[in-house]
């Protein structure tokens, strides 16, 4: 198999769409599918092939890469896709599907004779868009030579985690890695709440921990899209990330593990996208912090109202 392939990419929102590009980029045929056509079809700028069905899409492809809401999601496109499928394809499953799920779709896969490779990626929007998410694959090392050109396309590094990919280690440790990113997000969004109750300048805060160890990049980044209302467009967004939070949990109660920062992460992000932040960035999970039916200062991002700390004096920065 050459370096050049046609590759299938199911499902174009904002990481899938970002994966595709950087495919066609490096040289590979691109052909693409999402469920509502209109997010796969500025792709053709870029010369893929937006294609009408799954099954057209995956038809004659070297490799297919879902990146879809969840794993049944994933399944039932595939399923979709099947008639076109041919044995040996390699299946490239980047949905953050869950430990369960992947099994499922694992045995999709065997069943209809292709290639699995549990290998779920790590990045939200800027770096999807620079290719250079980390990609967490699982699969046969016999195998990894024809999907190799698929990962350093659209990542800057691979780590692999083992060589069956039905066993779900790639997707373990993506779900451990979200779990910190996730709680994380979530902090930022309450400090920056009670730094507002109690009538705390962020920028106090930010100068007294500036350089030490309780410092780091990502409390700025987050904080930063919450201070300047730049919620959109989503890096990661609330409804995708209350997801990922709730498969979490789901794995650490299957395992007998009790995960309450987690769980209340879960519940947080359900209600800041109730209350109309589903679409913004996951740092709009700071909006939960409050009543949606008040108001009382700075400003507001779409839909739902909430307090946005030092709206208008960060503007003026």
């Amino acid at each position: 198999m050459t370096d050049q392939l046609t590759v299938s990419v199911l499902g174009t929102g904002i990481m899938g769409a970002a994966m595709a590009r950087n495919l066609a980029r490096a040289g590979h045929t691109v052909r693409v599918w999402n469920r509502s056509r209109d997010k796969a079809e500025p792709l053709a700028a870029d010369g893929a092939h937006v294609a009408d069905s799954p099954e057209e899409a995956v038809r004659g492809a070297d490799a297919v890469l879902t990146m879809l809401y969840d794993g049944p999601a994933a399944l039932d496109v595939m399923r979709r896709a099947a008639p076109g499928l041919r044995a040996g394809t390699a299946w490239v499953q980047s949905t953050t599907a869950g430990v369960d799920a992947v099994a499922d779709l694992a045995a999709f896969a065997h069943e209809h004779g292709l290639v699995f490779f549990d290998a779920p990626v790590l990045g939200t929007r800027q770096p999807a868009e620079a290719g250079l998410l980390l990609v967490l694959a699982a699969g046969p090392a016999a195998a990894r030579d024809a999907v190799t050109p698929v990962f350093d396309a659209v990542g800057s590094r691979t780590v692999w985690t083992g060589e069956d990919g039905a066993a779900g280690s790639a997707t373990r440790l993506k779900l451990v890695a979200n779990s910190w990113v996730l709680a994380a997000t979530n902090a930022v969004g309450e400090a920056l709440a009670l730094a507002k109750a109690l009538g705390v300048d962020p920028d106090g805060f930010f100068d007294a921990i500036a350089g030490g160890p309780l410092d780091m990049g990502y409390l700025r980044a987050k904080a930063g899209l919450i201070r300047d209302g730049a919620l959109t467009p989503a890096q990661f967004a609330v409804t995708t990330a209350a997801k990922d939070a709730r498969l979490i949990v789901e794995a650490a109660e299957a395992n007998g593990v009790r995960l309450d920062i987690a769980a209340a992460g879960a519940e947080r992000l359900a209600r800041a996208a109730a209350q109309g932040h589903g679409d913004e960035d996951m740092a709009a999970a700071y909006f939960a912090s409050f009543d949606e039916t008040t108001s009382d200062a700075g400003g507001t991002t779409s839909g739902a109202q909430g307090t946005t700390p030092d709206a208008e004096d960060k503007t003026s920065d």
